[in-house]
């Protein structure tokens, strides 16, 4: 099904992104689409290099519409990265909101083609987007999603959290992170809204969040730490958080103040969510990620004594494979470790390169971190290993605090073992970050351990 097309007949006066109801989205999206056409020049895939905006989401609607794979390029990237990545994937046509590449303001004063041939119907197995995984401590893979994985996801999404008519989404992941364009698809499918911001601002959110013009939002840790105590009164629905790791305190915090958080676990690779779950419905479970979303299955591969292992994924929100790479057959090893407990509630210990092994034992640095984040000092903490002759490895932390190093050690020496404790304490301003506002640990290693 074509979803805008079904949705500017049914709700052609409700408001779709921003102030642009679904009758208008669709009208411009026809218009735009006319207007690239002959950029496209018959050409399979095209990127869109740009930052969050109206224009942003309407490009990429237009350019399903033709239909074309577009890649979302990271506007972080590099001229060198980016260069290198259109070269792996044949593609010659790059749109971006600066002139860096064809402008959008060129093609919005461009001509209309006459006659062109647009999708009636989302073809499932159509390439709906091309997006690099986050990497986060290694190289980008490309992720091909196809209309079929995201099928599967809205369905899957809505049956868990739900859809109401005044649902409106706040978008300040950046769409060209599936965080951010899974907002975009999951509204288009429900009928609902979304507010676009082109990169986070504290002011406009908590703006946003008290005035009640969203209830639903999406955010990484690091971006719910810097709003959470700021928010008095809201009328949100849904605050879904994902990321590498999400610290308790944080969690304790939202549900002191009623914030109606959903934990989430997912990846690029299977289209976003693959667990998710209200942690005010099931306080018990707060250090968990949630449950698999129906047509989700998880399976700990090579568990120990106590069930702990390699986390593998099976759903029909999966990737087919990465682009040039064999495809996935059957379960997707996450890189990650964790455990199911008996209820079926997915815990995730830490990414299995980030686990420490330390004289033989296992040290899993979120652990430490979890710790760390409980105390008021400590605005931002990371905890990589750092090579040693005696002991193969040992733990470094790293560190956003006003706290001495004896004090931290203190204070950790406390709560957890001996052989956990960080043998140095680095201090920083900020810890370096991705565009997700994930901490980048394997930059922190190149910067300072190696």
């Amino acid at each position: 099904m074509n979803w805008l097309k079904y949705q500017a007949r049914q709700r052609p006066d409700k408001k779709f992104i921003n102030e642009l109801t679904f009758k208008e989205v669709e009208a411009r999206v026809n218009d735009l689409a006319g207007r690239l056409h002959k950029f496209i020049r018959g050409q399979q895939r095209a990127a869109l290099y740009a930052n969050n905006s109206v224009a942003t989401a309407l490009f990429y609607l237009a350019l399903q519409s033709l239909p074309v794979e577009v890649l979302m390029l990271n506007s972080r990237l590099t001229h060198h990265e980016i260069a290198k990545k259109l070269k792996t994937l044949n593609i010659q046509v790059v749109f971006s909101q600066d002139d860096t590449f064809i402008s959008y303001s060129e093609v919005f004063q461009s001509d209309i083609t006459e006659n062109i041939r647009m999708a009636g119907e989302y073809n499932p197995e159509q390439i709906a987007v091309i997006m690099d995984t986050s990497a986060t401590s290694g190289t980008y893979k490309s992720v091909p999603l196809r209309w079929k994985q995201f099928y599967a996801h809205v369905q899957a999404s809505q049956k868990i959290l739900g859809v109401t008519e005044d649902d409106n989404w706040l978008v300040v992941l950046p769409m060209y992170h599936i965080g951010g364009l899974a907002i975009l698809l999951r509204s288009l499918y429900n009928g609902t809204g979304i507010t676009l911001m082109e990169r986070f601002d504290e002011e406009l959110t908590l703006q946003l969040i008290e005035n009640g013009s969203i209830n639903m939002l999406s955010v990484v840790p690091t971006m719910l730490n810097r709003i959470v105590d700021r928010i008095h009164k809201h009328h949100l629905r849904v605050v879904l958080v994902s990321g590498e790791f999400i610290p308790r305190p944080l969690v304790e915090k939202c549900l002191t103040k009623k914030i109606p958080i959903y934990k989430s676990y997912g990846m690029t690779e299977t289209t976003s969510q693959s667990t998710t779950f209200s942690v005010m419905d099931n306080p018990l479970k707060i250090d968990s990620v949630g449950l698999p979303l129906p047509g989700v299955t998880i399976r700990i591969n090579n568990p120990d004594a106590n069930g702990i292992g390699e986390v593998l994924i099976q759903s029909p929100m999966l990737m087919d494979g990465y682009l040039g790479q064999e495809p996935v057959s059957g379960f997707f090893n996450t890189q990650d470790i964790g455990y199911v407990d008996g209820d079926g509630y997915l815990y995730i210990l830490d990414r299995r390169k980030n686990i420490i092994i330390s004289g033989g034992e296992n040290i899993y640095p979120r652990e430490i971190e979890d710790v760390l984040y409980a105390h008021p000092a400590v605005s931002e903490c990371a905890v990589v290993g750092m090579k040693d002759e005696r002991w193969g490895q040992v733990p470094v932390l790293f560190v956003v605090s006003s706290l001495d190093e004896h004090i931290i050690i203190s204070y950790l020496a406390e709560r957890i073992a001996r052989y956990k404790l960080p043998r140095k304490v680095i201090h920083l301003a900020e810890l370096p970050k991705n565009a997700m506002n994930k901490v980048l640990k394997k930059d922190l290693v190149e910067k300072y351990l190696c």
